[in-house]
């Protein structure tokens, strides 16, 4: 229990902070991306502007067509490759998303960084894995092609993997912890790989991590009634210890988000008044 608060806990305070530097308004240019155009008008594609300036990138129909197909063929070859370890995460993410299974499969097919997936499940792999559930900007299936070459686009709810570094989190977070280095199978993943649901839809990362410490973990530890090697439970004084130091971390985790959230405010004033009795650089130099 203490393992999976503390990976838990330190997790989303390493999402707070990089949440900080989040760099914002930049487009990527990737060849993984591409297969995103697809999406976009049936006559046309546009590729965003690069930074350099170059111009935007028009797609034929027959180039849509082409990356259309290819982006189907990419899809089923991924399909192909779900197991039962797969099934799992997908069945966890329906569950704490509100979604189809169905959805949250061919969200994931269609994903990017579908091989993070396969890197979570490898010995001494990557230690989380991060769907985040939020609007996104997204091309109209029936936009069409804008005089300056842009197309409409709209705020839709979307499904993604992310590394958490490159992505605004404003919505819903559902993250996988593995607690070992050992390879996930589909007969130990239960056990090794801790499951959860992190709302920040109102953009407040503290706010959720509170939320979830207090009104989810602690309640289910303090119900708790076997505590492995530990005997008597509840009653034992180390378990009595942990409780604490867990209430008095939400405690602190509750004033720092309030310091945060009154921050000091300083009081507009009307100078006015002020500078229009200034006339000349003699009555400015004696106002400094």
């Amino acid at each position: 229990a203490y393992t999976r608060i503390s990976t838990t806990c330190l997790f989303f305070l390493s999402l707070d902070r990089e949440s900080k530097h989040r760099r914002r308004g930049v487009l990527k240019t990737r060849s993984t991306e591409l297969g995103s155009a697809v999406t976009g008008s049936p006559f046309t594609a546009v590729l965003p502007a690069s930074t350099t300036g170059k111009k935007s990138i028009v797609l034929s129909s027959e180039t849509r067509k082409e990356l259309a197909k290819q982006a189907k063929v990419i899809r089923e070859e991924r399909r192909a490759q779900i197991d039962e370890r797969h099934k799992y995460l997908i069945s966890r993410l329906a569950d704490g998303m509100g979604l189809s299974e169905q959805q949250v499969e061919e969200a994931i097919v269609s994903d990017d960084k579908f091989q993070l997936i396969e890197q979570f499940f490898a010995s001494t792999g990557l230690k989380k894995l991060l769907f985040f559930y939020q609007d996104v900007l997204q091309q109209k299936s029936n936009a069409s092609l804008r005089s300056d070459g842009s197309t409409n686009s709209m705020l839709q709810k979307k499904l993604f993997l992310t590394m958490d570094a490159t992505e605004n989190f404003t919505g819903t977070c559902a993250f996988f912890l593995r607690t070992s280095d050992k390879v996930i199978t589909a007969s130990n993943i239960s056990q090794e790989v801790n499951f959860g649901v992190f709302d920040c839809s109102n953009g407040n990362i503290l706010e959720g991590l509170e939320f979830l410490l207090s009104q989810i973990m602690i309640p289910a530890l303090k119900s708790q009634q076997h505590w492995g090697a530990v005997k008597e439970g509840l009653k034992d004084s180390q378990i009595q210890d942990f409780l604490y130091s867990v209430d008095r971390f939400v405690g602190t985790l509750s004033s720092s988000r309030q310091n945060l959230e009154d921050k000091i405010q300083l009081a507009k004033v009307d100078i006015d008044i002020y500078i229009s009795n200034l006339q000349n650089p003699s009555d400015y130099i004696t106002a400094g």
